[in-house]
């Protein structure tokens, strides 16, 4: 059945019940049952009239506001409402035995404002109450606990694809979460006019739908969003802090923004970089020169994880496999650069 006929029928049958209340309860005892059947009356009609405006739109106003509202907040507003309607319950009979309709009405009254000050108690202070019971953890004071077992996945993660071959790996235990507007913003991308842009935005898309079918960590498209916030970068940090879970990503940006808000990142660079081979200063190894580098004679090459060498006097090595002596290990923003000679030579 039409959840708007179902709405609309309680509608009119409530009112028709509170004129069959209200017409009881007025005129002369010899006049009231009268009275009860013309409130009734009146009470079906003016339900059958107004219950579409009173009840059926606010129900679907309602329910968008629920599906959009983040999993905190909604468990926030509902706690609040029941703690408001324990205190309504415990004010209500007292208030019951006031004289003539006081009894009636107040009861009715106090119970919608309690239940209305208890959502709004506990949406104002959620999160003072979301650092309270994080603070029973011994292991984790900060406000980004990630026990809920989800991660907020940026657009720049999913256009990178490495994230589909951790997932797959079973390091990623949880539940990536993509939010309808990450996925939009990978779509628009698809959709641009610049190849380039195009094509990464292809990649992301393809790298989703691996992630929904092959990994071993479940995806979920989600609704949440802030609304109240434009960019996407600021959405997810947002998003991130109300939740209390981390954002996979490799924006540097956005990890620095995160940071500076108390969120959680697991940037997949710096777990790349973690995972990359230890290089130590006097390490020989075989590398090919394949490009000049920045500086007078010398070569640049790359081992297989990507990490470049920076080969001094390697200018004549061009194309060509050499020995070389690790020199010293540079760590950067960037990643990890290794510096050496080839073998049998000093440095200059």
């Amino acid at each position: 059945m039409n959840a708007d006929v179902v709405l609309k029928a309680l509608g009119t049958v409530a009112l028709g019940l509170a004129g069959w209340q209200v017409g009881s309860l007025t005129g002369p005892q010899s006049q009231q049952p009268r009275n009860a059947i013309l409130g009734i009356a009146v009470g079906l009609i003016a339900g059958f009239v107004f219950s579409p405006f009173v009840i059926v739109k606010p129900f679907h106003a309602a329910r968008r506001l629920l599906s959009r509202m983040p999993p905190g907040d909604l468990i926030s507003a509902i706690l609040g409402l029941i703690l408001g309607l324990v205190v309504a319950a415990l004010l209500a009979y007292p208030l019951s035995f006031l004289p003539w309709w006081f009894g009636h009405v107040l009861p009715a009254i106090f119970t919608i404002f309690c239940a209305y000050a208890g959502v709004s108690l506990m949406m104002i202070r959620r999160r003072e109450l979301l650092r309270l019971v994080q603070q029973r953890d011994p292991e984790s004071d900060a406000p980004h606990s990630t026990s809920n077992g989800r991660m907020l996945v940026d657009t720049s993660a999913i256009i990178d694809g490495r994230i589909a071959d951790i997932s797959q790996t079973g390091f990623l235990r949880g539940t990536l979460v993509v939010p309808r507007f990450v996925l939009k913003e990978l779509q628009h991308i698809a959709d641009s006019p610049d190849a380039l842009r195009r094509n990464r935005g292809r990649r992301g898309l393809d790298v989703l739908n691996k992630l929904q079918k092959d990994a071993a960590t479940a995806v979920d498209i989600s609704d949440l969003d802030a609304r109240d916030v434009s960019d996407v970068d600021g959405k997810l940090v947002k998003i991130a802090r109300q939740i209390g879970s981390p954002i996979v990503t490799n924006d540097f940006n956005l990890n620095r923004v995160a940071e500076l808000e108390g969120v959680h990142v697991l940037n997949i660079n710096q777990l790349a970089n973690a995972l990359k081979s230890i290089v130590l200063p006097g390490e020989e190894m075989t590398v090919k020169v394949i490009q000049e580098g920045k500086e007078f004679n010398q070569g640049v090459a790359y081992l297989d994880d990507g990490t470049m060498i920076v080969v001094e006097n390697g200018r004549r090595y061009l194309q060509a496999e050499v020995a070389v002596i690790v020199t010293r290990v540079l760590q950067t923003v960037a990643g990890r650069m290794i510096f050496a000679h080839p073998r049998g030579e000093g440095r200059d």
